[in-house]
């Protein structure tokens, strides 16, 4: 059997060799169709913005002048989002995404939400606790965890498997 070109290249990739700026716009021009197609299904007005930062691809959708993506910003919704956009996109180019979405501005909430929590676990390790452990997140937000944690001069490392993976906070 014979596999046209652009079959070939659907074809999954499992090496996870780090993908190219090339490959990464590639991710956010396949992640942005998607995301238009769901948007118009949802009739909910949004403005797309695509980038590539620290070898991922990135997808903010912004809200034009009165619209309503605060419908879908919330964090669970965004993270939901986000897991079908990666699955469109690597079914599309069939290379593993690691594309990050952003809606209305959910990710820089959620980045200060982490701080808070770091800082309330930083707290009770100064007042005594040997370590803090924080709930089970997401691989993303366990990055974000353990920059700021880093930031703050003390050390995280992460535990468990799937769903249940959490990061621990001690002094360094």
């Amino acid at each position: 059997m014979t596999t046209s070109p652009e079959l070939a290249s659907a074809e999954p990739r499992h090496d996870r060799v780090p993908a190219t700026v090339e490959e990464l716009e590639q991710e956010g021009d396949v992640a942005a169709d998607f995301l238009e197609g769901l948007l118009d299904i949802a009739d909910i007005d949004g403005d797309l913005d695509l980038d590539v930062r620290a070898g991922r691809a990135y997808v903010s959708v912004e809200a034009p002048e009165g619209g309503s993506v605060d419908l879908i910003a919330a964090p669970d919704t965004v993270q939901a989002l986000q897991e079908l956009t990666r699955i469109a996109v690597q079914n599309r180019t069939g290379r593993f995404s690691r594309l990050i979405l952003d809606i209305g501005g959910s990710r820089d909430a959620r980045q200060h939400q982490l701080e808070t929590l770091v800082d309330r676990a930083i707290a009770r390790i100064d007042e005594g606790a040997s370590q803090a452990s924080l709930p089970a997140m997401s691989s993303y937000e366990r990055k974000v965890v353990h920059d700021i944690v880093a930031e703050r001069g003390f050390v995280s490392e992460s535990y468990g498997e799937g769903a249940d993976r959490h990061t621990v906070i001690r002094r360094g």
